[in-house]
């Protein structure tokens, strides 16, 4: 698991290799990973868009823009969190992703970047 705090929000993130929607002879490999939005500031904050970067072994960078996060726009508020699942698929077997979420204060009008931690994608039979 990776995590990582900006301004109060804190982001965790769980990668997994799926072996059952792979297919490493097609050059296609599925990783899901599990995101985490913990709100640990004092007040009521809405996710409004995502910008994700992500590299495979090839060094090919792909970027993902767009609002919210799986057609959502959450509000998250104080001391509490919002859980998502979501996937992606590489050319190779080991990749990495990174970004930040774009955020607004709900009672100050305020907008800001939340930073993503960087969290690595790799295959289970590379590990061995």
């Amino acid at each position: 698991m990776e995590s990582l705090t900006t301004r109060s929000i804190s982001i965790k993130v769980i990668a997994r290799y799926e072996t059952e929607a792979s297919g490493p002879n097609q050059e296609k490999f599925v990783f899901s990973y599990q995101v985490t939005i913990e709100n640990k500031g004092l007040d009521a904050v809405q996710l409004l868009d995502r910008h994700w970067i992500i590299v495979d072994a090839d060094n090919v960078t792909r970027e993902v823009k767009g609002p919210g996060v799986i057609g959502l726009q959450p509000v998250i508020e104080p001391g509490d969190h919002h859980t998502y699942n979501s996937w992606s698929v590489l050319r190779t077997s080991i990749g990495k992703m990174t970004g930040y979420y774009g955020m607004h204060n709900m009672q100050t009008g305020e907008s800001f970047q939340v930073k993503i931690p960087t969290f690595k994608l790799i295959a289970d039979f590379v590990k061995n």
